[in-house]
């Protein structure tokens, strides 16, 4: 029973996905809900403005317990100065995404991470749509970004979830961080949908497991995303939850294709090992590649940021330009 519990936790942080762009409306307080908007805070733009850079938008995507390999990510980019100027998050990727906006370091994270217990997000309550509520994910969440508001963030955050009636991709960047959190992991029939001003929200990879065509929207000059989906290579199919499984990571893996395509840098950890979100020596090694991934990656982000830093201050990327 222990072990269908664990299996169930790590998948709660497992999905991601959705693909069209309603937003949200400035709210000033952070118990206050998101809302959808018609137009997304871009006020990072000022960095681009005053200090002659390219932005730079830091991806993170769905992937349950292989989520804590974002923290190893985090840690390379920052040993190398290297800050996102905004982040876009889907699932676990909201998750790490947030906490990092919130103004937390890398070494912060790895501790949050390691101290991670049960109860701190676990909350059954079966009914007809799922069997976990999800608020203590809400609740920790917002306590450990100290309840900022996500367009308090000292990063500007921007979380991708699923509006399930329409089936289409929501940017959170205003309002409640835990609640938008909360809607990001809601995976669809173990989560208990995710409520916000009368609509329902699920798991934002179930059509955006890396939501680079989020941070291109908002007219990033890079972007560097991190893909810790499963592989169906080497997902195991000999029995129910392995096909199962395989169903989500192929639907995933087409997905996260395409949107990968326009991403600058690609960062995939080589996770191949069935993991669950409690378990403090998966997190140690899941952490650790990473960190690895990254680090064989650093010559190309750097080629890609001086390149851009050129154009940038020659006045050949404009503001919200389309990159492909």
């Amino acid at each position: 029973m222990q072990k269908i519990t664990l299996w169930i936790l790590m998948c709660c942080f497992m999905l991601t996905a959705c693909q069209s762009t309603p937003q949200m409306s400035h709210l000033t307080a952070a118990h206050e809900m998101p809302v959808a908007r018609s137009q997304l805070d871009k006020s990072f733009y000022k960095f681009k403005d005053s200090q002659k850079k390219p932005v730079i938008a830091l991806v993170l995507g769905s992937g349950g317990a292989r989520g804590y390999a974002h923290i190893g990510v985090i840690e390379i980019l920052e040993q190398q100065g290297i800050k996102p100027d905004f982040i876009v998050g889907t699932s676990a990727g909201s998750i790490v995404g947030s906490l990092y906006a919130s103004g937390k370091s890398a070494e912060e994270l790895r501790e949050i991470a390691l101290n991670l217990k049960v109860k701190d997000v676990r909350e059954f309550k079966i009914g007809m749509k799922g069997f976990f509520d999800g608020q203590k994910v809400e609740d920790y969440i917002n306590t450990q970004v100290g309840q900022q508001p996500l367009e308090q963030m000292k990063i500007p955050m921007y979380v991708v979830a699923t509006e399930l009636k329409n089936g289409q991709k929501v940017v959170f960047n205003y309002g409640n961080t835990g609640q938008a959190v909360r809607a990001s992991v809601s995976i669809p029939s173990m989560f208990i949908p995710t409520e916000i001003n009368g609509l329902e929200y699920v798991d934002g990879g179930l059509v955006s497991p890396v939501p680079v065509d989020v941070a291109r929207d908002l007219g990033a000059d890079i972007v560097i995303a991190v893909n810790i989906l499963a592989q169906p290579l080497y997902t195991e199919t000999t029995n129910m939850w392995g096909l199962f499984n395989q169903n989500i990571n192929i639907m995933q893996s087409h997905l996260a294709a395409e949107e990968l395509k326009n991403a600058d840098i690609v960062i995939q950890p080589d996770l191949r090992e069935k993991a669950h979100i409690f378990d403090v020596k998966t997190r140690e090694y899941t952490m650790q590649v990473g960190r690895d991934a990254t680090s064989e990656r650093l010559n190309d982000i750097k080629t890609v940021l001086n390149i851009k830093k050129k154009a940038v201050q020659n006045g050949q990327i404009s503001e919200f330009s389309v990159h492909n």
